[in-house]
């Protein structure tokens, strides 16, 4: 297949490096096109291995690698194709609510793999899951997990059934404390955009939640909100 410079309308991408190159071949396989790499890739070996043991075709195209790429730190690159999944409803779900900017979301993914939140709703408009961008902010931790985009919050609340809801807002009602953070059985976490956060209309949802903060500052870095908030609701702590 001739390989092209992304668009989201491609029903391609491709990973941006050798660590989420690995982390495609290890944990999705299955949605490999062909694995792409510089001649000056300095651990040929072991990608050689593991496209072998994976039956993935490895091809050496410098040209492909530097047409790709506006970092000149990047030697491998994986093909994949794009796929649709389905949450587990059993297990909690981490919300994003329209995030606007791909190493935001790409930094989220990551962050939520690393707490333990395998179940990621993205409510539209919202940036490309799949922008390589999105996916080296993630280093390679989308394919770790389940996503799954939704036109509305409405909708979302409707696919995922019965579970305490908890919406991170500047005006929540509950502040979040390391001695007094609920500890439901089945929930979901949502956040906001990036510049506006949640709407008013999120405060009649389940538990409206305030992080505490000086007042030095007029609101948290969405990915350090969603970080502080799953790493309280986490129970890998």
């Amino acid at each position: 297949m001739e390989i092209k410079n992304y668009k989201k309308d491609f029903d391609y991408s491709y990973t941006l490096g050798a660590f989420p190159t690995f982390e495609l071949l290890d944990a999705r396989p299955d949605i490999v096109e062909e694995v792409v790499c510089s001649a000056s890739f300095t651990d040929m070996d072991k990608l050689e291995k593991r496209c072998l043991e994976k039956n993935i075709r490895l091809t050496v195209n410098d040209k492909l690698i530097n047409k790709l790429s506006d970092k000149g730190n990047v030697f491998v690159t994986g093909i994949f194709k794009k796929y649709i999944q389905e949450l587990d409803n059993k297990r909690p779900h981490l919300v994003l609510v329209n995030p606007s900017d791909m190493g935001n979301l790409g930094t989220i993914i990551r962050t939520a793999a690393g707490f333990g939140f395998f179940d990621i709703c993205i409510v539209e408009p919202a940036a490309d899951v799949f922008n390589p961008k999105t996916v080296r902010a993630s280093m390679g931790s989308l394919f770790r997990l389940r996503h799954k985009k939704f036109s509305s919050f409405e909708e979302y609340m409707a696919y995922a059934g019965e579970r305490d809801i908890f919406t991170f807002m500047l005006n929540g009602e509950k502040p979040l404390t390391v001695n007094d953070c609920p500890k439901p059985e089945l929930f979901s976490l949502v956040f906001g955009n990036e510049a506006t956060g949640l709407p008013d209309k999120f405060l009649k949802y389940g538990t409206s939640i305030i992080i505490p903060q000086t007042e030095y500052v007029d609101s948290l870095n969405l990915t350090i909100a969603a970080g502080i908030g799953m790493f309280m609701f986490s129970n890998e702590k």
